[in-house]
């Protein structure tokens, strides 16, 4: 586990997913009796030009595409193809988890996790996550912040 090697203070919460969730992320929020803005989900995108891009944002809101792309310098983005991103990160669809991927992507998350004592991320599959100090999460990533998130 990334968190770990680094050596830097975290907590695994788990619970039982339930494969009927409409939302991985509210699912977590709402089982582990967490506040929704402080669970972020993982989401994929791809940038002009074919790359892949890690954007994280609180589970009760959406990403805003336009800020996102503004943020990374691209002309647009879209979301990725789910294989796609499972392929990139080696993690399945609602258990991508911004940390130990595959490969390093480059990583935007919401600018509001710096209000945040702790953050709840994915720890790579349905039903764990990771709950670690902000300042850790963006530097596991080599993450950049920025208003990305729309509620």
């Amino acid at each position: 586990m990334a968190a770990k090697r680094a050596g830097i203070t975290f907590r695994l919460l788990e619970y039982a997913h339930d494969p009927g969730a409409a939302s991985y992320g509210l699912e977590a929020a709402d089982a582990l009796d967490l506040d929704p803005a402080s669970v972020f989900k993982t989401l994929l995108v791809e940038r002009d030009g074919g790359a892949l891009v890690v954007a994280l944002v609180p589970v009760a809101c959406t990403l805003d595409l336009k800020a996102l792309a503004a943020a990374i310098g691209a002309k647009r983005v879209a979301m990725a193809d789910p294989a796609a991103a499972e392929r990139a990160t080696g993690y399945v669809v609602g258990g991508i988890s911004p940390l130990g991927q595959k490969k390093r992507l480059p990583t935007v998350v919401d600018e509001s996790v710096l209000e945040l004592a702790t953050v709840h991320v994915s720890a790579g599959r349905r039903g764990l996550e990771i709950a670690l100090a902000p300042a850790d999460l963006l530097r596991l990533c080599g993450a950049q912040t920025a208003a990305i998130a729309r509620a």
